[in-house]
C-alpha cells in the first residue's frame, strides 16, 4: 500500500473484514493527513463533515504508527465505543495487535476506602446515608469486579447518590498513604494506560493531567508520541475550567462528613471536634442565606457585603477544624487527608478573595442548598500553547465543526495553535438533494416576546407535513417551556404527535422513545444540539428558534470577551459570531446522519436576512437547497417521505 488512506479503500483489508464498510474518498484523504502529522509530530486541525468516517480516519494511522498514542473524546459514550468496538475490530482487520487501555476520571472507579467509610456514614446521626439497596448492590459487585469501572454495574443510575459515597475525588483521595493503594482501581487503570500503545481518555481527564498533574499518580502524557482529540470543538471550554479556580460549599459539607466518619472510625471523636464540624456547616449555610433569593448567578461586584464577610468566617471555621484534626496527632491516612483538604479549602477561599479585576472574572453560582465561587482568567490560549509546546508530540484536533466557512482561525486561536496545519473535508452526503434549508419570512425579532409563538406558527405546517418526526431546538429553557405550554394548549396536538420535552425525562430515555414513537416531536435545548444521532425516517424536520449566541451573563463568556477587549479586538465578530456559527452547524448536523437520511432544517431567526453577519451563518452550513416558502418545504417533506415508502395516508389526510 502506498498510503495509509489506501487501507480504507475499496480493495483494502477493512473492506473485506468490517461489516458494512464503505470506502470514502474523504476518509482516505483525512487518514493520509493524520498519518503524516503523526510521522512528523505536527499539529493538525481537521474538520470532517458528517459521514466522513473520521473515527476510522484517525484510528487506522494511529494503529499503523507503532507509536504511543492518546485518543481523547468529548463523551464517555464515544470513549466506550472506541475501546470496546472500533479499536478491537480495526486491530484485527489490519493484523496489528496493540495494547489498548481505557482510562476515565476518578469518579468512574470504585474506591475501596470510601466504600468502607460508607459503613460509618450509615451510623452517623444527622447525616444522610447512601441508599441502602444501592449500597448493598455495590458491595456485592465490589467482590467481583476487576476494573472497578462503575459502568459495569447495571441497574444503578449514573446519578444515584450512592456513587459520590463510594468513589473518590482529587480532594478526598488518600494517595500512596491509603491502605488500599496496592489494590486501587484508579492506580491499576493508570498503570495499564502507561503500558499501553493506545490510551482512550476524555477531555476532562486529559486537561486535568495537563493542568493539574494529579498528585500520587504521575503524568499520563510524558511518554506520548501523539495526542488525537475527537469532538475537539469542546476542548477550549473544558480547558477554561482547569485554568480557573472553583471553590464550593459542597466541598465544605463533604469535608465535614468525611471528617466525622474518619474520627468515628479511628476513635478520635470528641465534643469539641463535633462542635467544630457543625460550625463549618453553619457558617457556609449562613453565607448561602445572605445571597439566597437573588439570581442563580451573581457577578462578584453584585455580592452583598454580608456574603464577602461571611467568607472570612467560612475560612476561619475550616481552619479551626483542620487544626483540631491535627491536634489528634493521628497518623491515620484518612484523617491526614481531611487535614490537607481543610488547608486546601482555606487556600482556595483566600485565593478567590485575592483576585483583582485585572486578573479575570469572578462570580458565584447558587444551586439548591449550595453555592460555588468561580474564577476564570481572560484567556486560556496562552496556557494551552505552553502545555503543548512542553510536550513536543503530534497533536491532532478533529470535529465536524471547527471552521467558520473555510477559516480555522477562531478555533486555532482559542487552543493556542495558530500555526497548525488545517484540512477541511466535506461531507460525502448529497445535501442538495437530501436536505432543504427553510428561512421563514416575516418573523418578529428574536427579542420580541411573541417570537416563540411565531416560531410555532411557522413550524406547525411542517410538523403536519412530516407527520411528527421533529426536533424543536431552542436556545433557552424559557423558550422551550413556553413552546411546550403553547403546544399542549392546542386541541389534539399531543394526541397526534406525542411530545417529548427535555427535563421531563433523562436525555437518553427521551431519545430512545423518539426513535421508537414514529410521530413524536422532541423539544430540547443545548444538550440536544450535538452528540445526538437519529438515523432514518424517525427524524425529518429540525426547527431552530434562534441563532445560538451564548447567554451574555455567562461568566466564562464575559471573561473571554473582556480579554478580547483588553487587546483591542472586537469581541462580537472575533468570538460571539464564530462561536454561534459553530453551534448552528452542530444543530443543523442533527438532521442528516446517513446517506439515506433527508429532511428540512428551519431556522426561525430573521437576522439571517437582516444583518450583515447572517451571510456568514448561511455560507457555513452544508449546501442544502434554500427556500423561504413554507409550502415548498412542506411539499419537499411529503415527497421525500413518500419516496422512502412511509405510509402517507395520515399525512395527506391531515
Amino acid at each position: 500500500m502506498s498510503s495509509v488512506g489506501e487501507l480504507l479503500g475499496p480493495h483494502g483489508p477493512l473492506a473485506a473484514v468490517v461489516p458494512g464498510f464503505e470506502s470514502r474518498r474523504e476518509q482516505q484523504e483525512m487518514a493520509d493527513w493524520v498519518g503524516e502529522a503523526l510521522e512528523e509530530r505536527a499539529v493538525l486541525a481537521v474538520e470532517a463533515g458528517t459521514g466522513t468516517g473520521k473515527t476510522f480516519a484517525y484510528l487506522v494511522p494511529a494503529l499503523l504508527s507503532g507509536r504511543h498514542v492518546i485518543v481523547s473524546t468529548g463523551t464517555r459514550t464515544l470513549q466506550d465505543q472506541l475501546y470496546h468496538r472500533d479499536l478491537p475490530m480495526l486491530s484485527k482487520a489490519l493484523g496489528r495487535p496493540v495494547r489498548v487501555a481505557l482510562l476515565k476520571g476518578r469518579s468512574n472507579y470504585l474506591c475501596r476506602h470510601r466504600l468502607g467509610l460508607a459503613d460509618q456514614a450509615m451510623a452517623l446521626p444527622g447525616f444522610e446515608p447512601p441508599p441502602v439497596k444501592a449500597l448493598k448492590r455495590v458491595r456485592e459487585w465490589a467482590q467481583l469486579t476487576r476494573s472497578g469501572d462503575i459502568a459495569e454495574l447495571s441497574g444503578v443510575r449514573d446519578d444515584d447518590p450512592v456513587w459520590p459515597a463510594v468513589t473518590s475525588t482529587r480532594d478526598n483521595c488518600l494517595g500512596v498513604e491509603c491502605n488500599d493503594y496496592s489494590r486501587c482501581h484508579v492506580v491499576a487503570a493508570r498503570r495499564d494506560a502507561q503500558a499501553a500503545d493506545i490510551v482512550v481518555v476524555n477531555h476532562h481527564l486529559l486537561l486535568a493531567d495537563l493542568a493539574l498533574k494529579e498528585e500520587g499518580f504521575g503524568d499520563l502524557l510524558p511518554g506520548a508520541d501523539a495526542v488525537i482529540l475527537d469532538e475537539a470543538h469542546q476542548v477550549p471550554d473544558v480547558a477554561a475550567q482547569f485554568f480557573g479556580l472553583s471553590v464550593s460549599s459542597r466541598q465544605a459539607v463533604a469535608l465535614t462528613r468525611d471528617s466525622l466518619a474518619e474520627l468515628v472510625r479511628t476513635g478520635h471523636i470528641n465534643p469539641v471536634l463535633r462542635e467544630r464540624i457543625m460550625r463549618v456547616e453553619d457558617v457556609f449555610a449562613q453565607a448561602l442565606a445572605s445571597i439566597r433569593g437573588n439570581k442563580d448567578r451573581l457577578d462578584w461586584t453584585e455580592l452583598p457585603d454580608a456574603f464577602i464577610e461571611s467568607l472570612h468566617g467560612c475560612s476561619a471555621a475550616v481552619e479551626l477544624l483542620a487544626q483540631g484534626l491535627a491536634e489528634t496527632c493521628s497518623d491515620d491516612a484518612g484523617l491526614k487527608a481531611c487535614i490537607r483538604r481543610g488547608q486546601a479549602l482555606v487556600e482556595g477561599l483566600t485565593e478567590m478573595s485575592g483576585f483583582g479585576p485585572e486578573d479575570g472574572v469572578r462570580w458565584v453560582e447558587i444551586a439548591g442548598r449550595s453555592f460555588t465561587l468561580g474564577f476564570s482568567p481572560f484567556e486560556v490560549a496562552d496556557r494551552l500553547r505552553e502545555l503543548m509546546s512542553a510536550r513536543p508530540c503530534a497533536w491532532v484536533f478533529t470535529s465536524a465543526t471547527l471552521a467558520v466557512g473555510q477559516d480555522f482561525a477562531h478555533f486555532l486561536g482559542r487552543v493556542g495553535a495558530a500555526d497548525a496545519r488545517t484540512l477541511r473535508v466535506a461531507s460525502p452526503f448529497d445535501f442538495e438533494h437530501q436536505a432543504m434549508l427553510y428561512l421563514p419570512q416575516g418573523l418578529p425579532d428574536p427579542s420580541d416576546r411573541t417570537h416563540t409563538t411565531a416560531v410555532l406558527a411557522a413550524a406547525l405546517p411542517l410538523i403536519e407535513a412530516a407527520d411528527g418526526r421533529t426536533f424543536l431546538l431552542f436556545t433557552s429553557h424559557r423558550a422551550l417551556k413556553e413552546a411546550a405550554r403553547l403546544l399542549r394548549l392546542r386541541a389534539g396536538f399531543e394526541e397526534r404527535f406525542p411530545m417529548l420535552v427535555q427535563g421531563e425525562a433523562p436525555r437518553e430515555s427521551l431519545l430512545k422513545r423518539f426513535r421508537e414513537i414514529e410521530h413524536s416531536v422532541l423539544l430540547g435545548t443545548s444538550s440536544f444540539w450535538e452528540g445526538v444521532d437519529v438515523r432514518g425516517t424517525a427524524l425529518a424536520l429540525v426547527v431552530i428558534d434562534k441563532l445560538p449566541f451564548a447567554a451574555p451573563d455567562d461568566p466564562l463568556l464575559k471573561a473571554r470577551l473582556e480579554g478580547i477587549k483588553r487587546r483591542g479586538g472586537n469581541p462580537f465578530f472575533e468570538y460571539q459570531v464564530p462561536q454561534a456559527v459553530l453551534a448552528l452547524k452542530q444543530g443543523f448536523g442533527r438532521l442528516i446522519r446517513d446517506r439515506e437520511d433527508f429532511g428540512v432544517v428551519a431556522i426561525c431567526d430573521p437576522r439571517l436576512r437582516t444583518r450583515g453577519y447572517g451571510r456568514m451563518f448561511v455560507q457555513s452550513l452544508p449546501p442544502a437547497r434554500l427556500t423561504d416558502e413554507g409550502d415548498e418545504a412542506a411539499r419537499f417533506l411529503r415527497r421525500r417521505l413518500a419516496e422512502a415508502g412511509v405510509d402517507m395516508r395520515k399525512v395527506m389526510n391531515a
